[in-house]
């Protein structure tokens, strides 16, 4: 975990995490923390559930939204991100993975999403 994510889990208000975070993490902040993770047919909350609870909390909140792999690749981050983004709250991208997927999640590129097909 970077310097940086670190330093934003101590200092967040709320801590969105979902099934892939290791839970010593949790133990890193005083924040509320609340769990909107998926696995195989057990979901937390929907993934509009979780976009409009990352707007909500967005609003008044510093928030973090930990997601375990590569929230990018089959991970729903774009669409986050493009909810964020329509709801005009600012957020920031932060990976920990490889710099062939990092480069362009940064600049909020999907490399796959689910409402998006692209033929050649």
């Amino acid at each position: 975990m970077s310097l940086q994510v670190r330093h934003l889990i101590r200092i967040c208000d709320v801590l969105i995490y979902d099934a892939l975070v290791d839970a010593s993490i949790l133990k890193q902040t005083k924040a509320q923390t609340i769990y909107v993770g998926k696995r195989a047919g057990q979901h937390a909350m929907s993934q509009e559930a979780i976009n409009q609870l990352l707007i909500e909390k967005g609003k008044t909140s510093i928030v973090v939204r930990l997601k375990g792999g590569n929230p990018f690749v089959f991970g729903r981050g774009g669409e986050e991100c493009m909810a964020l983004a329509k709801a005009q709250i600012h957020y920031e991208v932060i990976p920990g993975i490889s710099s062939a997927i990092a480069v362009p999640e940064t600049m909020g590129i999907p490399l796959t999403h689910r409402s998006v097909v692209v033929l050649v």
